[in-house]
């Protein structure tokens, strides 16, 4: 069997369903396939689900730019479409006198980058807000959230479907070709296919790379590296004390183990650093020691026996441990010479954030 369509997006998770969306909207004939069984079972739904205000981020790189704009895109997003969410706020703590500069660093960062809201405060404010924190210092960061992201996802599938999207489930795109007018793609399933169509978009997430390494006539050299990095998540047994999300000075790699807290008020931690092989969703208990560590230094009060292993995720780094962290990869024409493909690489943190804005982005490369 063999179709052909205006616009083709693999991958349905967050981001997949923001393009999707955004191109139907525009008119376009829409199919997204997903060779999962289900919508967003991937990245987008093994995060901290956290609105990020677009503190830590280069100024002038596109995670700068787009979490920003998509922060603002989200919250508007969510009020219209019924989407829970709560802009909850955030505490990124110094825990001592060395970590004062990295504060100082990430308040430059993003008063840069146009976020204008965070507060400095001194500890005894902190311990007004949060009694239980301790710290020398601390960033307040009252435009940072929280979001159903599931929620998220199906408002974004429901608007791509009531433009006129077709999403197809069980559909994984395995190979294709780079055509005068297009593309051909090889769809497998249950019901394999050849797909046509003018335009494709490969937000496939860890697939990213593999697929644009099948896609025939693109050259092999502008498909960066892939490393998975995994986070573990583990949840606090009994009520939290907290109100605000907290986050400890970060390193590059990542943004510490952080407490975060869900729409009903429950507290995790997490994630941590775990450089694997291939894609393991399987959380070791055996870390709890490591995340005990971490989270004492500013929650000193942390009892013992309050962590049970909650879930992970597996981040799509572009770089091996050890190495800082680069920007994310939006190629388009002007990149790989290839009029109507977009190609994400790397998309992570803060990719929830970001959707609605890398959406936009990724359909202005196309036009």
């Amino acid at each position: 069997m063999s179709e052909t369509i205006d616009c083709v997006v693999v991958g349905a998770g967050v981001i997949g369903l923001a393009i999707a969306a955004r191109l139907a909207r525009a008119g376009q004939e829409v199919i997204l396939l997903e060779s999962a069984e289900a919508i967003g079972t991937g990245i987008s739904s093994r995060n901290s689900e956290v609105i990020h205000a677009g503190l830590y981020y280069k100024p002038g790189s596109l995670k700068a730019r787009l979490c920003v704009t998509g922060k603002d895109r989200l919250y508007a997003f969510c009020a219209a479409h019924g989407v829970a969410h709560q802009r909850i706020g955030k505490l990124i703590v110094a825990t001592g006198p060395s970590e004062i500069a990295e504060l100082e660093a990430i308040a430059r960062k993003a008063e840069a980058n146009g976020v204008h809201d965070l507060e400095w405060m001194e500890p005894d404010a902190v311990r007004r807000l949060e009694p239980e924190i301790a710290c020398v210092a601390a960033l307040h960061s009252p435009s940072t959230g929280i979001v159903d992201a599931h929620g998220l996802m199906l408002a974004l599938q429901g608007e791509a479907e009531a433009a006129g999207a077709m999403i197809a489930l069980h559909a994984p795109a395995e190979a294709g070709t780079i055509e005068d007018r297009g593309f051909r793609l090889q769809v497998g399933g249950a019901q394999p296919m050849e797909l046509r169509c003018r335009r494709l978009v490969n937000a496939a997430g860890l697939g990213a790379q593999s697929l644009a390494r099948a896609l025939g006539g693109l050259d092999p050299a502008l498909v960066p590296p892939l490393h998975y990095c995994k986070g573990n998540y583990f949840s606090l047994a009994g009520k939290t004390p907290f109100r605000h999300l907290v986050y400890p000075a970060p390193d590059d790699a990542w943004l510490g183990v952080h407490l975060t807290l869900d729409l009903a008020g429950r507290a995790r931690f997490g994630p941590d650093v775990e450089w694997i092989e291939r894609p393991d969703y399987t959380v070791d208990p055996n870390r709890a020691g490591a995340f005990y560590e971490s989270v004492r230094r500013y929650w000193p009060r942390l009892p013992d026996d309050a962590l049970l292993p909650a879930y992970c995720g597996v981040r799509p780094k572009l770089v091996p441990a050890g190495i800082p962290s680069p920007d994310w990869m939006i190629q388009g024409r002007s990149v790989h010479g290839v009029p109507g493909l977009v190609n994400l690489f790397g998309i992570e943190s803060p990719g929830l954030t970001s959707s609605l804005a890398i959406a936009e982005e990724a359909t202005r490369l196309l036009d």
